[in-house]
């Protein structure tokens, strides 16, 4: 290990200030267009379901499989992806990975049955693992160590403008073309993406062997895992089982991974109390968001009686000021106490969604305006320096292992709040149970805030 650390630090262009210019630009570009190009599929392929369905003959709860296969490839192989960029080279994994995504969607525009596109989208979601566990581990070699707080900032301001438009780009090209476009679309960018790929630094991996029996475990873990939790409110005894087979996986994972100098589960990364409270904090604000997201939906529709235009309309709002907070938050991220900040990010968007389930609108759904605006401005400003955090408290040679955990911590959260919801909805009326999402989304996201305390000492953050 300590061979390869200096191979890496003496290949590590930030410490030289980052990748020259243009050289520089051209990386950034690679690695934010294929950032964009997995989160408008993912955003586009939801709100195309019903016509694949009608279009396949598939019952709609079959349809769902077409997401369901994706997010399942990618949260099994998030953290085997991450290795095999440590083992092969960041650049060259992360290429395999937007060359996978391009081609598998090629499969998906050509798909003739349900089968054919379900196998097709679950490779799309192995090119996706890829280049979301490996894209900031790039970035932190593309800019200056000063700097890293605003490429992620850039980072979340993509996910953010893909994750608002996505929708009405997918709604645009269904209006004029059936549904194979969706993913033909893919195409254009991620040549664009490959192309521009060649900027990215080279990088000498580990050249260290894979443990296959690992590696299946990992995936057999969360597979379990994300299949267990969507089983609960309906068929709570298998997903009991289930999850049992999870926890005794992890275990063995975790006993047979200890030895290891570079662990596949990165249990080296989770020792430091920074890394870990970091992950921790990002769990409970993913819950936290992705319960409010979930349970504005039904409040909007079903309580106030508002129509789906005029729901995402008042919900846009979220995503775009995500959108603007996010590169002032990483520029501030660079300067300021990190842990800080993310305290204030956390209980910006606490309040944010206990105003919105506590406030009486008295029939008028757009007071909800300004408290979605303020959970896109808490969310914005959490986010960027816990993921700041995150990457700086790993090592330059674990950076692609950092990268996985973000991205399994970030999947985990978001399953963790749709479940949160559906039980809710099981337990409790249809009117009561969004008003208490929210008050539940609000308690977590002010226990992220507030934990994000926890990774002092006080300076944490700054180069």
């Amino acid at each position: 290990m300590s061979s390869l650390t200096t191979r890496m630090q003496a290949a590590q262009p930030q410490d030289a200030g980052g990748l020259p210019q243009p050289q520089r630009t051209i990386a950034i570009v690679a690695i934010l267009s294929a950032l964009a190009l997995v989160v408008v599929d993912s955003a586009i392929a939801n709100i195309a379901l019903p016509s694949i369905g009608h279009a396949l003959h598939v019952r709609p709860a079959l349809s769902v499989l077409v997401v369901t296969a994706y997010q399942l490839a990618l949260v099994m192989t998030l953290l085997p992806t991450a290795a095999l960029g440590e083992s092969l080279g960041y650049r060259k994994t992360y290429t395999l990975g937007v060359a996978l995504f391009t081609a598998a969607s090629v499969l998906c525009a050509l798909s003739p049955s349900l089968p054919f596109l379900v196998a097709a989208r679950f490779l799309q979601g192995l090119g996706g693992a890829a280049i979301m566990s490996l894209g900031i581990a790039l970035m932190r070699l593309v800019v200056p160590r000063a700097r890293l707080g605003t490429a992620i900032g850039w980072n979340a301001l993509t996910v953010a403008l893909a994750s608002a438009a996505g929708p009405a780009i997918g709604a645009f090209i269904l209006s004029v073309l059936s549904w194979p476009w969706l993913f033909a679309v893919n195409l254009p960018l991620g040549a664009m993406a490959l192309a521009a790929g060649r900027a990215l630094p080279h990088t000498p991996g580990s050249a260290r062997k894979l443990d296959a029996i690992s590696m299946a475990l990992n995936a057999g873990i969360f597979g379990a895992f994300v299949t267990g939790v969507e089983f609960l409110p309906t068929r709570p005894a298998l997903a009991a089982g289930l999850l049992a087979a999870a926890g005794m996986g992890l275990w063995a994972l975790i006993r047979r991974e200890r030895p290891q100098k570079a662990p596949l589960i990165p249990i080296d990364l989770l020792r430091s109390a920074s890394f870990r409270v970091s992950v921790i904090a990002s769990v409970c604000c993913f819950v936290g968001q992705t319960a409010g997201l979930v349970a504005l939906p039904f409040y909007l529709e079903h309580g106030l009686h508002q129509s789906a235009l005029m729901t995402g309309l008042i919900i846009m709002p979220w995503p775009l000021t995500v959108a603007l907070t996010a590169p002032v938050s990483g520029r501030l991220a660079d300067r300021l106490p990190g842990a800080w900040l993310c305290a204030a990010g956390g209980v910006l968007l606490a309040a944010g969604l206990a105003f919105a389930a506590a406030w009486p609108l008295n029939g008028k759904p757009f007071v909800l305006v300004p408290m979605i605006m303020l959970c896109g401005l808490g969310f914005g400003l959490f986010q960027v320096p816990n993921n700041r955090n995150m990457y700086l408290a790993a090592p330059p040679e674990r950076s692609g292992a950092a990268g996985g955990m973000q991205g399994t911590a970030r999947l985990s959260g978001q399953t963790l709040g749709a479940v949160l919801m559906t039980l809710l909805f099981t337990l409790v009326s249809a009117g009561a149970a969004p008003r208490l999402g929210m008050a539940i989304g609000a308690l977590l996201s002010a226990a992220a805030g507030l934990v994000s305390i926890l990774r002092s000492p006080p300076r944490e953050g700054r180069p």
